[in-house]
């Protein structure tokens, strides 16, 4: 049984930075990738970042160069360090885990991001 736990949030000004954590409250075998989307108010789901177990990672293109997502699989938790934040990403943040980079079969509860101006 696969928990994911969020932390990290919070409200911060256009140009500041954020970190955000999730951690896996159990042991991941057959989970390769890590991630977070996101979702604004009156805007659908989408992709943020994801690494694989290797190292591999994967940004949206709105991300790109001020988001950086890691991995410690020793401690089964991933983190994003974001950088610049714009209002623009202001959103829930929720982390997931899948077996492949468009599996999300595992979910954290979501943590809320405002960025202001």
């Amino acid at each position: 049984q696969v928990q994911l736990v969020e932390s990290g949030g919070g409200l911060v000004q256009a140009g500041g930075s954020l970190r955000l954590s999730c951690a896996a409250s159990a042991r991941i075998f057959s989970v390769n990738v890590m991630g977070w989307d996101r979702q604004a108010p009156g805007k659908q789901r989408e992709l943020v970042a994801a690494i694989a177990s290797g190292g591999r990672t994967n940004y949206a293109d709105s991300v790109q160069g001020r988001f950086t997502i890691s991995r410690d699989n020793a401690k089964n938790t991933v983190h994003l360090q974001m950088n610049s934040l714009k209002s623009e990403d202001t959103a829930v943040y929720y982390c997931y885990a899948g077996s492949s980079w468009s599996d999300r079969s595992y979910w954290g509860q979501g943590t809320q991001v405002t960025v202001s101006s």
